[in-house]
């Protein structure tokens, strides 16, 4: 338990470390950044929600064929 604690302080530390140096190193400015990561993050929930969208419609056209009766000859 203790291993896994350290482990995520470590995790926690270094993405706030991370973030701290992409911040500083970045080309641009931070309201542009800001923008940027916001619309990607965006593009990508959609993305994320039109492919679960998708998988169950998939999902309820394939329980809907089982639950069908089936002609037995």
């Amino acid at each position: 338990m203790r291993r896994m604690f350290g482990f995520m302080i470590g995790i926690a530390v270094g993405s706030l470390v991370g973030s701290t140096i992409a911040l500083l190193m970045a080309p641009e400015s931070g309201d542009q950044l800001r923008s940027q990561i916001r619309e990607r993050g965006q593009n990508f929930f959609s993305d994320v929600r039109h492919a679960a969208d998708e998988r169950r419609i998939e999902l309820r056209q394939r329980l809907d064929e089982m639950r069908a009766p089936r002609d037995v000859m």
